[in-house]
């Protein structure tokens, strides 16, 4: 699934008031924790390699939150490939506190004044604040349309990051002096949609907050003086946290910093989950525990469920060959489980990024010159090559031509490590048209059978398909379906503003022009 594109990460870092310095420190002492954000950032850079940003608290400077963002990936943009540059933009921004963002955009375009963290300067510190979110909001045109109808107001950028900006500060507007957790409460009662937001301000406050579906990820830990979030509990894991205090943030749950103390309490009632189920299969760093569920375990008991029901005849010719790297789990697990080999037949050009990272028009182009096939290994082989998905194909297509031809495979099986992608996502993965989806014109009454998988091998030039069944899942993930997103393969949407912009999507089928959300 690498032409798939996800959203965003966040990540926040604060040592509070403390005598007591965190072993985790940089050895530059508390109020320089900052430089810890790029490292983080780092372990969350597969959710996004178009930018990245930081955002940072220093009371001792005229800048009391100063911001930092531009596009690239984490080692551009903080230049750490170049020390003396690094080390200036790391004293630049150093403080006690800060808040970072890697970021691709299923909204807006691709410049850099879509990077984030954004930032609001005000006179007043309780207004100045500069924030960073992952997801998206289903009800953007709404929102964006209420804000537009209201006192000659105007938006400079088609993203819904700078629509949730102008809610926050319509919240502090005038007199107003809510709390951190009674604006979020506020605001949340006018979006639809995924969200995770970090939220840092002039008077050194922090938020954290988690959409009440919970349906992005959030993780964050604490000790001594020390407290840090993100969208991956690895981010956390690799700064030296002790992976007992390394929790998930609740759906409708906030941290807020405020005084030297830390409150976690709900913004929002939260009557059920939606946890979105890619985030296993995909999104996520391996290394990575979301809702405490080990992604890798997830993805291992996938290739049990592959494994299970497989009816190929397995013979000594017969190898498992992962698409590197994100069905690697899958592969071994149900190589293991039906006794063959699992064997890496196809190498990955680590430097050619995320094929659905790179962008629309470069993706066949990206896909071609990702993998290697090695002919030493797959040479007169029956192949049953695991992937994790297919969603445009653009990626299979070219790698099962590559595999014939250089690989000189004598069978190659496609084994896909989830069912089949029915319907757009609306909440921050990059497909929100049923046009640019490959899988729909090959079902039958909205499911997939036999026939369609067998016209689905022929066109992409495999010798056979198949998919998982949805409710295989629910079982590898270990949480009920209920607790789940699967909008993408059932067309069952968790909020109103997607169940809405699902009949948009059914409705434009064969003219859509742009994004469903942004018709």
């Amino acid at each position: 699934m690498s032409e798939l594109f996800h959203e965003c990460g966040v990540a926040a870092i604060y040592h509070l008031p403390s005598a007591e310095m965190s072993p985790l420190c940089p050895s530059q002492g508390p109020e320089e924790v900052s430089r810890l954000i790029p490292q983080m950032l780092l372990d969350i850079q597969n959710r996004g390699q178009l930018s990245a940003g930081i955002a940072s608290y220093q009371p001792q400077r005229d800048r009391l939150i100063d911001t930092y963002r531009d596009l690239g990936n984490v080692r551009e943009v903080f230049r750490l490939s170049h020390r003396g540059k690094a080390e200036s933009l790391m004293k630049r921004y150093a403080g006690p506190a800060a808040i970072g963002h890697v970021r691709y955009a299923t909204c807006g375009q691709d410049n850099r004044s879509y990077a984030q963290p954004f930032e609001r300067r005000h006179l007043q510190k309780r207004k100045w604040f500069s924030f960073a979110f992952n997801g998206q909001l289903a009800n953007y045109t709404e929102c964006r349309d209420r804000l537009l109808s209201e006192n000659d107001h105007h938006l400079t950028r088609a993203t819904d990051t700078e629509i949730i900006m102008h809610e926050i500060s319509r919240e502090f507007s005038g007199d107003r002096r809510p709390s951190l957790i009674e604006m979020m409460h506020h605001v949340s009662q006018r979006f639809d949609g995924a969200y995770t937001i970090v939220l840092l301000n002039a008077m050194g406050e922090m938020l954290i907050a988690r959409d009440p579906l919970g349906i992005r990820p959030m993780s964050y830990a604490v000790e001594g003086p020390l407290f840090a979030a993100a969208s991956e509990s690895v981010a956390l894991l690799n700064l030296g946290f002790d992976p007992k205090n390394i929790l998930a943030l609740g759906p409708g749950m906030a941290i807020t910093i405020s005084g030297g103390e830390i409150q976690i309490e709900p913004f929002a009632d939260s009557p059920r989950t939606a946890h979105c189920f890619f985030e296993w299969i995909y999104f996520a760093n391996v290394a990575s525990t979301l809702d405490a569920r080990s992604v890798y375990l997830v993805r291992k008991t996938l290739g049990e469920e592959l494994a299970r029901l497989e009816d190929l005849p397995i013979g000594p010719d017969t190898v498992v060959v992962p698409v590197p790297d994100t069905s690697k789990a899958a592969a071994d697990s149900m190589a293991y489980h039906l006794g063959v080999p699992s064997v890496e037949g196809l190498i990955r050009n680590r430097y050619s990024g995320r094929t659905f990272i790179e962008g629309s028009c470069n993706r066949t182009k990206m896909a071609a010159s990702k993998y290697t096939p090695l002919g030493e290994v797959l040479e007169g082989k029956r192949i049953l090559l695991v992937e994790d998905s297919i969603v445009r194909s653009t990626t299979m297509r070219v790698l099962l031509s590559k595999i014939r031809k250089i690989g000189r495979a004598h069978e190659i099986h496609v084994r896909v490590a989830c069912p089949p992608i029915i319907a757009p996502c609306f909440y921050g993965i990059d497909m929100s048209t049923i046009d640019e989806l490959f899988a729909p014109p090959y079902l039958r009454d909205g499911q997939i059978d036999a026939s369609g998988c067998a016209a689905i091998a022929s066109e992409i030039g495999a010798d056979s398909l198949r998919y998982l069944p949805v409710d295989a899942i629910a079982r590898a993930i270990g949480k009920p379906a209920t607790q789940l997103c699967h909008a993408c393969i059932t067309g069952d949407y968790p909020t109103p503003w997607g169940k809405e912009l699902y009949q948009v999507a059914l409705n434009h089928i064969g003219d859509s022009s742009a994004r469903t959300y942004e018709s």
